[in-house]
């Protein structure tokens, strides 16, 4: 008995699958036709990724057929349903593409400090954009390199004994900062184009983009008219000039490549954070779908948290520009101790404003600020020292008992943590007399404070509109998720019954 009712049973589930089968051997103008017959309980279709308007209403009306065996479907609305955003939401591989390019500069800070203490950066006479990316090759290519370099002022006041083996190492250093420099413009350049071609960018993005490619642009022109300073011959008949490069061309070259990485660090950041928002609703540390983090980034506590820490960002950018001041004019080596100055912690006035910098009138006081080598260095530890007790002031600020999002104490935890570790560094730099390492190290610590206090105003941002977009958007859908599966379990045996029968056979 038992397997005649089985038996029973087989035949009567292919009874049932019969048609699916069938349904899914037909053409796509057959299956659309069969479709158009049953309830919109059944019309299942695929849930968009936040990304674009124009591929949300590709997928959103993309077919999901029946198999023999069970019905797919992979989202919960149909477009009539939910509205969808009206903006495109940067996915994480823009911003993985802008991370990795600020990684880029912040090597490329990295290797042009190294550069510059080592005294290369005059080793190379010429720009080449294109050509320059080959190395001399031969023994006659580098003499003839060689030759170059012994016309500059540089050679024949400081370098008269040096030797082609000694020039290579000091040549090679300049060139892989060139060549570096050339690298990022193709890696940020064409990705950019791309992004933008194919529509993958949020509103504003691309601006922002073509603004940073521009500045990339004239980076590369900055960086020869420093070079350049430092072979005029006009050098040779200054009395006690050093052949280096002009310090306001080296600060406004740093401070380039400074508000370069900042850009990409920022906006990269930022489309991160905001895709993992529209995705799982999570921001300023909570748990995902949690509200809590409206009510406290209105609140009048983290506005002012803004204001203090935009104020905060411009003083260590300002701090790293009066490093290229001392880094300019050797700034470091005139008082190596700490915190005083010689007989006390301000250095003598005569020493501070002196006439030797101003012009014969006594006018033009205000070139000490820049070309003074004392005053250079007591500027430069004037805002090292502000920078970090405003810093400290941060931090002692969100362990009070007021309303801070987690992710703005952790970020500024790990500012003053930076703070502390460059305060470091700059100190063993001056005590030791700029040593190579730890002045690069030093440098290197300036741009990873930049990005400490950046993250802290990326953590007291609000997901950009196209996140919030998106983010009701998915929210909407998950949450009718449920009904829909519920509805299409219901009604899938009526729901075949009322297909065409013509259409099946």
């Amino acid at each position: 008995m038992l397997p005649g009712l089985f038996g029973s049973a087989v035949r009567a589930a292919q009874r049932t699958h019969a048609p699916l089968l069938r349904l899914s051997t037909r053409s796509a103008h057959t299956q659309s036709r069969i479709l158009s017959a049953l309830p919109p309980a059944l019309r299942f279709t695929a849930r968009p990724t936040p990304c674009s308007q124009k591929s949300a209403r590709g997928v959103a009306t993309r077919v999901r057929f029946f198999t023999s065996t069970r019905l797919t479907r992979q989202s919960p609305a149909s477009p009539s349903d939910l509205p969808v955003p009206p903006h495109t939401l940067s996915n994480p591989a823009v911003g993985g593409w802008l991370m990795l390019c600020s990684a880029m500069v912040f090597t490329v800070v990295v290797v042009g400090g190294i550069t510059r203490l080592t005294e290369s950066g005059l080793s190379i006479t010429e720009w080449k954009p294109v050509t320059g990316v080959i190395p001399p090759r031969g023994a006659e290519e580098w003499e003839a390199e060689f030759a170059k370099y012994r016309e500059t002022p540089e050679y024949k006041m400081l370098n008269a004994n040096m030797t082609v083996d000694e020039f290579k190492q000091i040549f090679f250093w300049e060139w892989s900062h060139r060549v570096l420099g050339r690298l990022i413009g193709v890696a940020f350049v064409i990705p950019a184009a791309y992004f933008a071609f194919r529509r993958r960018l949020s509103p504003g993005l691309p601006l922002r983009l073509g603004g940073l490619s521009l500045l990339l642009g004239a980076q590369g022109v900055i960086g020869w008219y420093m070079v350049k300073s430092g072979l005029e011959d006009e050098i040779l008949l200054t009395p006690g000039a050093v052949p280096r490069v002009s310090q306001y061309r080296l600060a406004t070259h740093l401070g380039a490549a400074l508000a370069l990485y900042a850009g990409m660090f920022w906006t990269g950041l930022s489309v991160i954070k905001d895709w993992k928002f529209a995705k799982n609703g999570s921001w300023g540390g909570y748990k995902p779908g949690s509200s809590q983090w409206v009510r406290d980034l209105e609140s009048a506590v983290m506005r002012t948290f803004k204001r203090r820490a935009g104020a905060l960002t411009g003083i260590v950018f300002l701090t790293a520009l009066s490093g290229a001041f001392v880094a300019g004019l050797d700034a470091g080596l005139v008082y190596n101790e700490f915190p005083y100055m010689g007989e006390s912690i301000v250095p003598p006035t005569d020493e501070l404003f002196s006439r030797n910098y101003a012009a014969k009138d006594g006018t033009q006081w205000w070139r000490n600020l820049f070309e003074n080598p004392t005053t250079v260095q007591f500027n430069h530890r004037v805002l090292a020292v502000t920078t970090y007790c405003l810093t400290g002031a941060f931090w002692l600020m969100t362990r009070r008992k007021i309303a801070l999002p987690p992710s703005v104490r952790r970020a500024t935890a790990v500012a003053f943590a930076m703070a502390n570790v460059q305060l470091t560094l700059g100190l063993t730099t001056l005590l030791y007399m700029v040593p190579v390492p730890l002045a690069a190290a030093h440098q290197a610590g300036s741009v990873a404070l930049l990005s400490a206090v950046i993250h802290m105003l990326i953590a007291a941002r609000r997901p950009s509109a196209a996140a919030r977009a998106w983010r009701t958007y998915n929210a909407a859908a998950a949450s009718a998720a449920p009904k829909t599966a519920s509805a299409a379990s219901t009604g899938f045996k009526a729901s075949l019954a009322n297909a065409p029968k013509a259409a099946l056979a």
